[in-house]
């Protein structure tokens, strides 16, 4: 078995399709059809279900991925270990990412890479916190920054990193001195946008204003960060997200960022394998979160944003 043979195996379970697997890989389609068949023929059973077209795993190719997946994450941690001892970290790390940590992955990624500059660095940035798990426990992600529940997920570890707070973000002329003093009595009245109501980020914003015997009722709701960023730029809309997201945002000095009194405050922390020896690269990337406040640039905004609670480490 070679590890070629593998990485044509991961491509094409990944890619669907041999062509598209072929390309991915750099080799021609008969080259990598007769690479898998090889590997079939060596481990005694049929990895691919096949007529003229891929036709998906059989059960025993589903199994072979897991396996084929983590022998491949080890080869390549070999190597990195055996460039770690002359001093020059290289590879690649692939990352998830919930969107409301997109700032905070951001910021971890950067000092990374300045730290260690041989390093590369593949992220997914729209992905869920058990979507993220998933990943990392069958070898698709190195690790991911996900909202932390009291236990660790089975076979995981864990890095808490900073507590999520809330705060509205609204132009000076929306919010006016009332709404300063009491941010959430003023929410009812304000044109609202807000992340859709499937993402957990929303629903944490839901649960902190159902404290204060609120039901929030945006009129533009979406998926993505930086369109809320621009409508509540523009003057004309307020928001409520946590404070995390804002930093770096660069808004405008017109917009208030407020803070909100909730106890609705998740942790957000890193989720990787737990492994014997580690990767040298995650070993890398789990000193660099550990050792610096990812969140250290204020928010840019007039008004004073405290520190967020319980920024455990």
């Amino acid at each position: 078995m070679q590890m070629r043979q593998l990485e044509y195996f991961v491509a094409l379970a990944e890619e669907e399709h041999f062509a598209r697997a072929a390309r991915a890989c750099f080799v021609s389609q008969p080259a990598l059809s007769e690479s898998l068949h090889n590997l079939e023929d060596e481990i005694g059973v049929q990895l691919v279900q096949r007529d003229h077209a891929f036709q998906g795993l059989t059960p025993e190719g589903k199994r072979m991925l897991v396996w084929a997946r983590k022998i491949l994450a080890d080869y390549r941690d070999l190597k990195q270990d055996a460039l770690a001892v002359s001093g020059h970290l290289t590879g690649i790390l692939d990352i998830g990412s919930i969107p409301a940590a997109s700032v905070a992955t951001a910021s971890l990624l950067d000092r990374f890479c300045a730290r260690h500059p041989g390093m590369q660095m593949n992220v997914s940035s729209s992905m869920s916190s058990s979507e993220i798990i998933e990943a990392v426990r069958h070898y698709r992600l190195d690790a991911g920054l996900i909202y932390l529940n009291e236990k660790e997920p089975p076979g995981l570890e864990t890095m808490a990193l900073y507590r999520e707070q809330q705060v509205l973000l609204a132009a000076e002329g929306l919010l006016g001195t009332e709404g300063t003093r009491d941010p959430w009595a003023a929410i009812p009245r304000l044109p609202l946008c807000l992340m859709s109501a499937r993402m957990r980020g929303r629903k944490l914003v839901d649960q902190a204003a159902a404290e204060h015997g609120l039901e929030l009722q945006p009129q533009i709701t979406t998926d993505s960060l930086s369109t809320l960023v621009s409508l509540v730029s523009a003057g004309r809309w307020a928001s409520v997200v946590s404070r995390q997201w804002v930093h770096g945002m660069g808004l405008p000095e017109a917009v208030r960022v407020v803070p909100l009194e909730s106890s609705v405050s998740p942790r957000v922390g890193l989720v990787f394998r737990k492994q014997t020896p580690g990767s040298p690269a995650l070993s890398a990337l789990l000193s660099v979160a550990g050792s610096e406040d990812l969140l250290s640039t204020p928010a840019p905004t007039q008004a004073s944003v405290p520190e967020a609670p319980g920024s455990a480490r």
